[in-house]
């Protein structure tokens, strides 16, 4: 089943939403990234922070892809609402994954330490942290939202 943005009306314009639904596999990663890029393009955003955006949101939808897969919840979606509300974009992933408590993940070894070499994964979080202005997680025993915000 493709991934198709269902257009919402609320507190932007149906051009400034998109609330996309998608099976928990990684090859919809892409039309995520696309939705992204259509809600901010026209705006004044620069290459490389639409860059930075698009890999946030890449980031937080890969992990809740690999959450639900990993329940085994693979009739289960993962859905993003990208939204552009005044200077602001906000970006909403959320999973039906169960929740997770996200400062009780062990930090990593700074960047410079050999010692990171060790770490192959976990570093989603920490680069969604450094490439939004904001983000925010609300868990609960269904699942969790990613919050991603950009001052544009």
């Amino acid at each position: 089943m493709p991934a198709e943005p269902a257009r919402s009306a609320g507190e932007c314009s149906p051009a400034d939403d998109v609330e996309l639904s998608f099976p928990p596999r990684a090859e919809h990663l892409g039309r995520v990234r696309q939705a992204v890029t259509e809600v901010v393009a026209g705006g004044d955003v620069s290459d490389a922070r639409l860059d930075d955006i698009r890999l946030a949101v890449s980031e937080a939808c890969a992990n809740a892809v690999e959450a639900t897969t990993r329940l085994g919840a693979h009739d289960e979606v993962v859905e993003v609402r990208c939204a552009r509300l005044d200077d602001r974009l906000v970006v909403e992933v959320r999973d039906r994954a169960g929740g997770f408590d996200p400062d009780a993940l062990v930090p990593h070894p700074p960047v410079q330490s050999p010692e990171r070499l060790h770490h192959e994964r976990g570093l989603g979080i920490p680069l969604m942290r450094s490439l939004a202005d904001e983000v925010t997680f609300e868990t609960d025993d269904d699942g969790t939202t990613v919050r991603l915000t950009w001052v544009l």
